[in-house]
């Protein structure tokens, strides 16, 4: 591989894995906190479990997450010293203001994780606190990062180098506010539903006790109303882009063609060579109205750019369908397990199997979705780093063997995620044979 072919590769494996990790570390403070909070107010000993057991998993997904964190520090300086050269100074301070965030939910994961039984109730639960809330300002800022380098702003270029205008221009760009919003209800929705999807295949595999129905249905609130929340938020984000990044846009939907009521497609294959979409189902200026609120407006087609600016249309393409696709399968389920609850709190049924198999066949997509539209965010940008003013191949390392960089650091990742997944496993087995002792006691 080139040199900027394998530094491309590594970011993409190191982002791939570090994103599940962020967004369970995001996610699992809260389902944590509404699991203690449900006891603080009822005093049922499920929900104290589950708290327990959920603030395990937080404190091993935060360290996991900090040294999948520290390695991508490293590796933007390595791998593309130009982007630091020529944005580090607008940069900076968003970056800084996640290392205080990362501090302070270092302080409470361990005031939280070792104050069980050792510190009042409430205490206990006002130190959980700043755990979700540090968090959930983490992912914030490091989206400030990613949304001036798609739609930068507050900068002038001085010596080939952009100079801030304003201490925190990373969050005057114009896409920060819709970036922000839909990638933290990614985060919720995508842990909601991993974790109910686990509590789901537990029920289906005969565990119908007070443990499993209450962590299915914590999980599955957050995911639930996430999920729903994304409606309004990708409207949102899909306005923010069609006036922000056109090209992008018309990536998205490889639109080849400026039209005027542009069509929303669903599915379909780019065909490159004759400029169409192939096997997609068309609904009429349903894109024109998505992005403008006008069924009749103009949606520029990527014929409408320089093509040496384009990016890969079929690859954004295909990560938007499956983004969406996910994202309104979760939608589906959600609905159906609201309105069997409506029902169920009145005759006091729990959730019936088929329902059961569908949230454990849902677990996967909210982490599905959330990576898909990764992929569209990133390959929607290229062939830029900082949109219009320093392109990916001018950013990317000069030096040798970023080749066998890209192989040990896949390797980092991967051992990191067997051991996430080993540990997680080891606790889930721990909890269950205790449920089991107490059972038979």
């Amino acid at each position: 591989m080139t040199p900027l072919n394998a530094a491309r590769a590594q970011m993409e494996v190191s982002l791939a894995f570090h994103m599940v990790f962020a967004a369970l570390g995001i996610g699992m403070p809260l389902l944590m906190l509404l699991a203690e909070g449900l006891w603080l107010k009822t005093h049922k000993p499920a929900y104290r479990a589950i708290a327990r057991s959920w603030s395990k998993a937080t404190a091993v997904l935060f360290a996991v997450g900090a040294v999948s964190g520290t390695a991508l520090s490293f590796e933007l300086g390595l791998l593309w010293p130009g982007f630091m050269r020529f944005a580090g100074a607008v940069v900076g301070p968003a970056f800084a203001l996640e290392g205080y965030a990362f501090f302070i939910e270092a302080i409470f994961v361990g005031l939280y994780l070792y104050g069980w039984d050792r510190m009042p109730a409430r205490m206990h639960f006002l130190c959980g606190i700043p755990v979700a809330i540090s968090g959930l300002l983490s992912g914030i800022f490091v989206v400030a990062v990613n949304a001036w380098m798609q739609t930068p702003a507050a900068f002038v270029v001085v010596a080939g180098r952009a100079e801030p205008t304003h201490a925190l221009a990373p969050f005057m760009a114009p896409s920060w506010g819709a970036m922000a919003l839909h990638s933290t209800l990614s985060c919720y929705a995508a842990t909601g539903f991993a974790v109910a999807g686990v509590y789901a295949y537990g029920q289906l595999k005969g565990r119908r006790d007070d443990y499993h129905r209450t962590g299915l249905r914590i999980a599955l609130s957050v995911g639930a109303i996430a999920a729903i929340l994304q409606l309004v938020s990708g409207h949102h984000s899909a306005q923010s882009v069609a006036h922000t990044q056109p090209l992008k846009l018309a990536a998205m939907e490889a639109l080849y063609h400026s039209e005027r009521g542009a069509p929303l497609l669903v599915g379909g294959w780019p065909d490159r060579d004759a400029r169409v979409v192939r096997y997609g189902i068309a609904l009429p200026k349903m894109l024109s109205f998505v992005a403008f609120n006008d069924p009749n407006a103009l949606v520029r087609g990527l014929e409408s750019f320089d093509r040496d600016e384009w990016p890969n249309e079929r690859a954004t393409h295909i990560a938007f369908q499956l983004m969406v696709g996910a994202g309104m399968s979760m939608i589906a389920v959600s609905l159906a397990w609201l309105l069997d609850r409506l029902r169920g709190r009145k005759t006091g049924k729990d959730e019936p199997p088929w329902l059961l198999r569908a949230v454990f066949l849902a677990g996967p997509l909210g982490m599905l979705a959330l990576e898909a539209g990764w992929f569209v965010s990133e390959l929607g940008r290229q062939p830029w780093v900082v949109r219009g003013l320093l392109r990916t191949r001018d950013a990317v390392t000069p030096a040798e063997g970023i080749t066998a960089s890209f192989f040990v650091f896949s390797v980092l990742y991967v051992l990191l995620a067997a051991v996430l997944v080993t540990v997680l496993r080891g606790l889930a087995v721990q909890r269950r044979e205790a449920l089991a002792r107490e059972v038979s006691a």
